[in-house]
């Protein structure tokens, strides 16, 4: 299905990332900033504001002249758009029969927004027929590197959320090798591979650039009964290098942090790292966790001489992390 292939890309645009919605023709039913928000959206019956009814996400009003509707987005992370969903969810009666998606790399913001037409926007997906209360993927064949894309609908209405999925890009030839940075951060190419458990929330939100905001936002794993058990998580490092310091936090996690945990390493040049063949080292050894707090790990670490890929957070025997920061310098 193309859902679950997009899926396995990063969300450029998300909020979490640092993705933002700069500028909107119009949006006086709904803001524009609800596009980039977590979920689907939400929809309260009984719920309107001085200008109507209350929307989770992106309206416009209804158009009495020409033209159409459109708002810029500026992505957390540049990269490679691979795809998208365009998110129709709740609007029923007021959703865009159409729309478009055009994209463009740009070193700085515009001044004006309003005024963006003389830019050198590329069209990506053009013109497509977009359905009531439904979400909508569409795949993209192009391997040109974006920062900026702009959602056209034709010619009004609302959209609940707007997902631009694709790989993020950092040029690391402008990195100084001693520079010690977050090798796993996922504005640094770094992409959480596999879990396995994510009950209550997602392991994506291990590697954000933000702070955890609650409970909700970290990786939390249901009850595990079974003795000595072990939770794991694999992740990818956005580039080969050389760890001396780790950060595991386990903000908000109070009554449900993990005992302890450890971290172990690999050197892999492709995702085969989850088939099992290929061989971990420790990093980490087990280390006693507390409640809702951050938890730095320097001494602590056996020192591995040669590049790595891949590291694994295990969790015992169970429980929920905030952040997990991988740092170190790029080899």
């Amino acid at each position: 299905m193309i859902e679950d292939k997009l899926k396995q890309y990063t969300d450029l645009a998300s909020e979490r990332i640092g993705g933002q919605v700069l500028y909107a023709t119009d949006d006086f039913f709904a803001e524009k900033e609800n596009l980039i928000k977590e979920g689907r959206g939400i929809f309260i019956a009984d719920k309107y504001t001085e200008r109507g009814k209350w929307m989770d996400g992106w309206e416009s009003r209804r158009k009495r002249t020409s033209g159409h509707d459109w708002a810029i987005l500026k992505l957390g992370a540049e990269g490679k758009i691979k795809g998208f969903d365009i998110d129709t969810n709740h609007f029923l009666g007021n959703h865009p029969p159409f729309a478009s998606v055009e994209a463009i790399n740009l070193d700085t913001d515009s001044s004006d927004w309003s005024n963006c037409d003389e830019l050198s926007w590329e069209e990506i997906l053009p013109k497509s027929p977009l359905d009531p209360g439904s979400q909508h993927f569409f795949e993209i064949d192009s391997d040109k590197i974006f920062t900026h894309v702009r959602l056209h609908i034709y010619p009004d209405g609302g959209v609940a959320r707007f997902r631009v999925y694709g790989e993020v890009f950092k040029d690391w030839s402008k990195v100084n090798s001693e520079d010690l940075i977050d090798l796993a951060l996922v504005n640094n190419c770094g992409k959480a591979l596999h879990c396995n458990d994510m009950f209550f929330s997602v392991m994506d939100n291990l590697i954000s650039p933000t702070t955890g905001k609650n409970m909700g936002d970290g990786w939390e794993t249901k009850r595990n009964r079974t003795p000595n058990n072990e939770d794991f998580v694999i992740l990818k490092l956005g580039h080969p290098g050389i760890v001396h310091k780790i950060i595991v936090d386990t903000k908000h996690f109070k009554g449900n942090y993990p005992d302890s945990c450890a971290i172990d390493v690999c050197n892999c040049d492709s995702d085969d790292v989850l088939s099992g063949n290929h061989e971990w080292k420790p990093l980490l050894p087990k280390q006693k966790l507390e409640a809702d707090q951050e938890h730095y790990f320097e001494k602590e670490i056996i020192q591995i001489e040669h590049p790595i890929t891949h590291v694994k957070l295990k969790i015992y025997p169970d429980g929920g992390v905030s952040r997990l920061r991988i740092l170190g310098t790029i080899k």
